[in-house]
């Protein structure tokens, strides 16, 4: 989303949000052993900022601490484990993934990272390196003689363990039929000389190259 989203989409601008923050917080945090290099790198910053010594010790703003969101990228990247270890040695973006989860507090933290049943551009797809992933309730009704399919469990621990709960999800990979899009180099266009529905939307002006 940072190289092939518009210049100025939420997707692209969060992105640079969180970029900006934890490079804020990474320099100061080694500013009083690498005295230096931390004034440098806040001299190549592009945009104004005073020195990192004249701006005081990390501030981290409040709104960053948000409930549900660590257990929601930690039950994602359990997931994106079961994905790559079943296709070791392949190109995981050859693949679409499907991930079946009961109806319950893991799938809300899914859905939370994917609105839509399947994207392309979710973050819950940036997180699988997939070039497509479905999220789903129940199983599908058919599956591909040629897809593998990962069981696993998640603890979800809320709260200070208030809120505790073990949820198990299915991880199906699919080899994607698509052709790869000369663009942003994921297989999710119809023709591999065609950039995919998303790329075309930025060239057609609707957003920027």
């Amino acid at each position: 989303r940072l190289y092939c989203e518009e210049e100025k989409d939420p997707k692209r601008r969060s992105c640079q949000t969180v970029l900006a923050e934890a490079l804020d917080i990474v320099v100061r945090s080694f500013a009083p052993i690498l005295p230096h290099l931390a004034e440098e790198v806040f001299q190549h910053l592009p945009y104004k900022k005073e020195g990192v010594f004249r701006t005081g010790w990390i501030n981290a703003s409040s709104a960053w601490k948000k409930p549900g969101v660590e257990e929601a990228i930690e039950g994602a990247c359990a997931m994106r484990d079961s994905f790559l270890g079943s296709i070791s040695g392949k190109n995981a973006l050859e693949h679409e993934v499907v991930i079946v989860i009961e109806p319950g507090l893991l799938f809300e933290l899914m859905e939370a990272l994917q609105a839509e049943e399947t994207s392309s551009v979710s973050q819950l797809n940036e997180i699988m390196m997939a070039s497509q992933t479905t999220l789903l309730s129940e199983l599908p009704k058919e599956t591909p003689a040629d897809a593998n399919i990962i069981e696993g469990t998640f603890l979800i621990n809320l709260e200070g363990g208030v809120i505790c709960e073990s949820s198990s999800y299915k991880v199906i990979a699919l080899p994607i039929a698509k052709a790869k899009c000369p663009r942003c180099r994921r297989y999710t266009s119809n023709s591999s000389s065609t950039p995919c529905p998303r790329c075309l939307k930025v060239l057609a002006g609707k957003g920027s190259t």
